[in-house]
């Protein structure tokens, strides 16, 4: 069945921005005297629950903090490291092809719409998207509902559509959608477990979009 739609995540997918959110923990913690351990931050990468297990986890080894107080700082560390940065290498060139191709295009998103809109419009990528799914309205990831929230918007079939993806959470939520999935690991997530992704890139660079569709 020929490719109809393209369904993107957003968070290390579209934009590299759990480097800087990692970075930004990384920091708070060293803040107060401890680090972050990496396994704590695979478990839930991809998911909603990133913030909540991360000021769960500082609270285990430094008591007494305050979760709410520490929340506006954190997200200003996080703005500012993402102030410069663009999309990740061979996104728009992916999105300009879909679009030539006449592709409908969707971001099924575990971070609210007040995080992802925003970013789309500031990387200057926001117009090509047809719908924009986020974890404020739907289940997050690794549930399904984003997806099948996304082909509903596109009016489009799971066998028509192709996932990307950088995380094994993104991975089983596209694919107990139905859909297609190419995952497209960062330097936070290459080193994870991608065994049930039908295709895993390098980079968005390594592949001509092309190469992907179903005709």
């Amino acid at each position: 069945m020929p490719t109809r739609a393209l369904v993107f995540d957003f968070d290390g997918t579209l934009a590299d921005t759990e480097s800087a959110v990692l970075q930004s923990w990384q920091e708070t913690f060293l803040d107060h005297g401890v680090e972050l351990p990496l396994e704590a931050w695979y478990a839930v990468i991809g998911t909603q629950h990133t913030t909540h297990a991360m000021f769960a986890l500082l609270a285990e080894r430094v008591p007494g903090i305050d979760p709410e107080a520490l929340r506006p700082v954190t997200r200003a560390r996080v703005l500012k490291l993402l102030e410069t940065l663009g999309p990740r290498d061979g996104v728009r060139n992916y999105l300009e092809t879909a679009k030539d191709h006449g592709l409908k295009l969707a971001v099924a998103s575990s971070s609210s719409g007040a995080w992802v809109n925003p970013h789309l419009e500031r990387l200057g990528i926001a117009r090509y998207f047809d719908a924009v799914l986020t974890g404020d309205l739907h289940k997050a990831k690794p549930d399904p509902d984003l997806y099948l929230a996304a082909l509903a918007a596109l009016d489009a079939l799971p066998q028509e559509t192709i996932a990307f993806e950088d995380t094994p959470h993104g991975v089983t939520s596209a694919k107990a959608a139905g859909l297609t999935c190419v995952a497209v690991p960062n330097a936070i997530t290459e080193s994870l477990d991608f065994g049930r992704a039908d295709v895993v890139l390098p980079s968005f660079t390594a592949k001509p979009l092309e190469a992907l569709l179903t005709h």
